[in-house]
C-alpha cells in the first residue's frame, strides 16, 4: 500500500526493494470511487504473484467485498465475493499452491443466521477462480464461537494453510492447520496460550507461546506432526517481550518490545543467538518478512524519522536501506526524544516518552499534549507523525504514555489493565500527567490529553475522575457507557477485554469507571472535543452523542463539542481530505484552549 500525494486513499502497487519508482499501480480506489470514500481493507497475492485478492469497502464501514486483480495489468476478474471483511474481526485470504483458488473468511449471508448475528460467526470458505461465489465450499469454523476472529496464512510452498482463531479481542487464540491431506487439525487450543504461529523454511512451524512465559517464548513443532506435546523451546522467555517471529531456512528473526521501542534478535533454528540487527534509537519495527534466501526485510520508523524498509543479510551482517522509504515532509533534526518513568497509584512504573524541541526549558509553562491508549494488548510504539511539527513549532511538548492494558511488557502488563483491573489504566495515565507537572514540563492549566477508541474511554474516565488535572480533552470514537457496550451491534467482541454486565464483579467494575454514569451536575469540567464517524462499525456513535449531551446537561461553562464525520467510520478508510480536516479542527481546538493562558508562538520553522 502506497500513499500518493493528493490521492484520497492509498493505492495498491507492486514494488521491488532493490528498484526505485516508477510505481506499478494495481488497484487505485480513486478509479472505483472518485469521491475518495472507497478504501482497500486488505489484500493477499497468489504465491506466484500473478493475481491479488483485494477487499474494498465504502465510507469507513469496513464491510468489504473481495475482488480479484491481475497484477500485470490491473484488470479485475469477474469474481466478486461479498461480506469478507468486517469492523472488528476483519478479513483474510490464503491462496492455494497453484493459484487456482483460495481460502477466505466471510460472514453469514442474509438468511443463514438471524439478523443480529450477521456480523459474527466468521467462517472459512474456499473459492475456485471463475466460479460463482454461491458455489463456494465451506471449509472451517461452524463450531467456532460467535465472536471468532479468523486470520489465514499459506506456507511458502502452498502445501499448508494456517488458521488462527481469536476468541474476541481479549487475547486468547486457537490454531488450526490444513495439510496436504486437505483435513484441518487443531494444533493449539485457547487454553494453550499460543498467540501466533509462523511457517519456517525448514519443515517446522514456529509458535509464540505464553504458557508460563508472559513475555513470550518460541517453540517449534514439525509440520508433519504438529503436536504441542513434542514442541521444542528454541527461544526461551527473556526480559523483553517477543512480538513477532519470522523463520527462514537457517535463521530465526525475533522482534521484541522494550517498553515501547523495538529490537530484533537473530538466532539459528536451533536457538543459538547470533546477535541483533542494528536499529535507529527509540524506534519501532513493523512488517518483518522473510526475503530471498535467508535475508530479512523489515520496516523501521521513529518519532523523528519516517518509515523505511531495510534488508538484513545474516551471513554478511550487512543492513541496507532499500528504495522503499518515505520522504520526511518536514525537518525534525531540532527534536529530541526522552524516556522517563512515572509511578502509578499502586507503585507500578509506567514509561513515558517525551518529544520536544532541543533546549526546551522546564519552567512549568509549556503546553503539553499527552496521548494514551492502554488496552487490548496493543503497544504504543514509536511512529512518525508529521502533524507534530506545528505543535513543536509553537512550543508544545508531545508525550506518549505506555499504560497497563497494552502489550509493552507482555501479557501480565495487559492483564493488569483489563476486565476488573481496568482502573489501573486510568491511574497510570493520571500518574503520567502528574509526573509531567511535578517535573515542570507543564502545569495542569497547560496540559491537554488525547486518545481514541479504547483511548477514548480513557479520555472519558480521566475527564470524570480528574476534572481539575487537565486544560483540554480530545476524544476520538470513544466508548463512554460501559453498561451498554456489549448491547451494541459490535459490542460482544469487547466482552473478553472489558467484561460483561452479566457477571456481578465485572458489572461492578464496569459501573465504577463508566464515564457516562459518573458525570456530575455542577462540576467544572475542562473543555472537551468529541469526534465520531457516522459509519463506525466498531464503536456505536451513540456513545459520543450521549456523552456530549450528558456533559452539556451537567451545566459546565466550558465548551463541550461534538464533531461528526458523515463519510467515515472508526478511522480506517477515512479519506485524506477528511483526515486533514479532522486534524485541523483538533489543532484549532487545542490552540484555542492553550491560548487562554498565553498563546504558543511559532519559532524556528515556517
Amino acid at each position: 500500500m502506497v500513499d500518493i500525494p493528493q490521492k484520497e486513499q492509498p493505492v495498491l502497487a507492486e514494488l521491488s526493494p532493490g528498484q526505485p519508482a516508477p510505481l506499478h499501480i494495481i488497484v487505485d480506489p480513486a478509479q472505483i470511487d472518485p469521491q475518495g470514500h472507497s478504501a482497500i481493507d486488505f489484500y493477499a497475492s497468489s504465491l506466484d504473484g500473478k493475481r491479488v485478492a483485494v477487499s474494498i469497502s465504502q465510507g469507513g464501514s469496513e464491510s468489504g467485498d473481495l475482488h480479484i486483480y491481475e497484477t500485470a495489468t490491473g484488470k479485475a476478474l469477474a469474481d466478486v465475493i461479498p461480506r469478507v471483511n468486517g469492523g472488528t474481526a476483519g478479513g483474510s485470504v490464503a491462496w492455494n499452491a497453484d493459484g487456482s483458488g483460495f481460502y477466505y473468511t466471510r460472514y453469514p449471508h442474509a438468511g443463514e443466521r438471524p439478523e443480529a448475528d450477521l456480523g459474527f460467526y466468521q467462517q472459512v470458505w474456499f473459492h475456485k477462480l471463475g466460479a460463482d461465489s454461491s458455489q463456494d465450499q465451506y471449509s472451517l469454523g461452524k463450531d467456532f464461537p460467535r465472536i471468532a476472529e479468523i486470520a489465514l496464512e499459506t506456507s511458502s510452498d502452498g502445501h499448508y494453510v494456517l488458521a488462527q482463531m481469536a476468541y474476541g479481542d481479549g487475547g486468547q487464540f486457537a490454531h488450526y492447520l490444513l495439510g496436504p491431506d486437505q483435513h484441518w487439525r487443531q494444533i493449539a487450543r485457547l487454553a494453550d496460550q499460543i498467540s501466533a504461529a509462523a511457517f519456517g523454511g525448514d519443515g517446522f512451524l514456529y509458535l509464540l507461546s505464553h504458557a508460563n512465559a508472559p513475555r513470550g517464548k518460541v517453540l517449534k513443532v514439525p509440520l508433519e506432526r504438529p503436536q504441542l506435546t513434542s514442541a521444542e523451546t528454541v527461544v526461551p522467555e527473556g526480559t523483553a517481550v517477543i512480538e513477532q517471529v519470522v523463520a527462514g531456512g537457517k535463521h530465526l528473526y525475533v522482534s521484541e518490545l522494550m517498553g515501547g521501542p523495538s529490537q530484533i534478535r537473530v538466532f539459528d533454528t536451533s536457538g543459538r543467538s547470533l546477535g541483533a540487527v542494528p536499529l535507529s534509537p527509540v524506534s519501532s519495527v513493523f512488517g518483518m518478512l522473510h526475503y530471498q534466501g535467508d535475508e530479512l526485510l523489515f520496516q523501521n520508523v521513529s518519532y523523528t524519522q519516517p518509515a523505511a524498509w531495510f534488508r538484513f543479510n545474516p551471513n554478511s551482517r550487512e543492513m541496507r536501506r532499500t528504495s522503499l522509504a518515505e520522504t520526511a515532509p518536514a525537518d525534525f533534526s531540532d527534536t529530541e526524544v526522552i524516556r522517563e518513568t512515572a509511578v502509578s497509584a499502586d507503585g507500578a512504573k509506567v514509561p513515558l516518552t517525551i518529544i520536544q524541541r532541543k533546549g526546551t526549558k522546564l519552567d512549568g509553562q509549556n503546553p503539553v499534549l499527552l496521548y494514551g491508549y492502554g488496552g487490548y494488548n496493543i503497544s504504543l510504539k514509536p511512529q512518525f507523525d508529521v502533524s507534530l511539527r506545528p505543535l513543536l513549532d509553537r512550543g508544545v511538548i508531545y508525550t506518549v504514555a505506555n499504560l497497563r492494558g497494552g502489550g509493552e511488557f507482555g501479557e501480565a502488563w495487559h492483564e493488569a489493565g483489563m476486565l476488573t483491573k481496568k482502573q489501573n489504566v486510568f491511574d497510570d495515565f493520571a500518574a503520567c500527567a502528574r509526573h509531567l507537572v511535578q517535573r515542570r514540563y507543564t502545569a495542569s492549566t497547560r496540559l491537554a490529553i488525547e486518545g481514541g477508541s479504547n483511548g477514548g474511554l480513557l479520555m472519558g474516565a480521566e475527564l470524570t475522575q480528574h476534572p481539575d488535572l487537565f486544560a483540554a480533552v480530545v476524544s476520538h470514537v470513544g466508548i463512554y457507557d460501559m453498561l451498554r457496550v456489549e448491547l451494541s451491534p459490535n459490542g460482544a467482541f469487547n466482552v473478553t477485554e472489558f467484561g460483561t454486565v452479566k457477571e456481578l464483579d465485572q458489572f461492578r467494575a464496569l459501573y465504577a469507571y463508566s464515564p457516562y454514569h459518573h458525570v456530575k451536575d455542577g462540576v467544572h469540567y475542562p473543555p472537551v472535543l468529541f469526534l465520531t464517524g457516522a459509519n463506525d462499525p466498531r464503536v456505536d456513535p451513540m456513545h459520543s452523542r450521549k456523552m456530549t449531551a450528558r456533559l452539556q446537561a451537567a451545566g459546565t461553562t466550558q465548551p463541550v463539542l461534538l464533531r461528526t464525520s458523515g463519510t467515515s467510520g472508526h478511522g480506517i478508510g477515512t479519506a485524506l481530505s477528511e483526515r486533514i480536516a479532522q486534524r485541523a479542527d483538533v489543532l484549532a481546538f487545542l490552540f484555542a484552549q492553550w491560548a487562554r493562558n498565553g498563546t504558543p508562538q511559532p519559532s524556528g520553522h515556517p
